[in-house]
């Protein structure tokens, strides 16, 4: 298995920032949320960043580095996977190239 973490620009749909790992443990979605936060380092408005109630995005080391840019962290409610669409459509796209390409 491979597990993949992106950030997604909710404004054009961009991958901003990704990571890939063998483990679903905090190395790529620390590695991942790291490099998006070199992207807005000199920016004055601090983005948003939305997410799903996974452990991985719960765990302190991904709470403090989201703290320490000055992040705005949204989490989605149970059920509610609306703040997380992007990233969703992201993957629905992605398995359906990977496992139904087009010829």
């Amino acid at each position: 298995k491979v597990y993949l973490s992106p950030i997604i620009y909710c404004c054009d749909g961009l991958v901003i920032s990704w990571s890939i790992g063998t483990q679903a443990d905090a190395e790529p979605v620390n590695t991942m949320l790291d490099a998006a936060i070199e992207t807005v380092t000199g920016a004055e408005e601090r983005p948003i960043v939305h997410s799903d109630r996974g452990a991985h995005y719960r765990w302190p080391g991904w709470l403090t580095r989201i703290s320490e840019a000055k992040l705005v962290r949204s989490i989605s409610r149970n059920g509610c996977s609306q703040d997380n669409a992007a990233c969703e459509g992201f993957f629905s796209r992605m398995k359906t190239e990977i496992f139904y390409p087009r010829d």
